[in-house]
């Protein structure tokens, strides 16, 4: 069965049962009025009807192929660098911190639509913004190296 529609309708139909039967773990209503079970019980239930009747529709309408969905020749090269540069990113950000483990990602990925002096100016300057952005003006704690950056 080559039908990708069925194995995503089934995929979300378990997040949609997982995710409804955690809702009941968490209180429906709180003293102050809806409580934290409240989201998740209705985005739950919506994400089971919804895929439901995706899963329908998917047997009898329209039918996309693995093959058809899997991207080729260049697409298929630009999905693996973007996988590749976040398996990378995770892997050495704890190491070199967030600046240079940015760096190094966005570089990877501007290289293949920029010229190398370009690629390496982009990814500085969106490391810099970025960094500045949370850590300094939201003050949200990003990994830093023994340096501080």
């Amino acid at each position: 069965m080559e039908n990708l529609g069925i194995y995503l309708s089934l995929f979300f139909l378990l997040l949609g049962v997982v995710v409804f039967s955690q809702s009941f773990t968490m209180g429906y209503y709180s003293e102050y009025g809806p409580g934290p079970g409240l989201l998740p019980l209705w985005t739950g239930g919506l994400i089971i009807v919804l895929s439901l009747f995706y899963l329908w529709f998917s047997i009898k309408k329209e039918i996309i192929l693995f093959s058809k969905a899997i991207p080729k020749g260049e697409g298929l090269i630009n999905v693996i660098t973007c996988m590749g540069s976040l398996i990378l990113f995770m892997i050495i950000v704890p190491f070199t911190g967030f600046l240079i483990g940015s760096t190094i990602t966005l570089l990877l990925l501007f290289k293949r639509g920029y010229k190398w002096p370009w690629a390496i100016g982009l990814s500085v300057t969106v490391s810099l913004v970025v960094f500045g952005l949370f850590d300094v003006l939201l003050q949200v704690p990003l990994p830093v190296n023994e340096f501080g950056w």
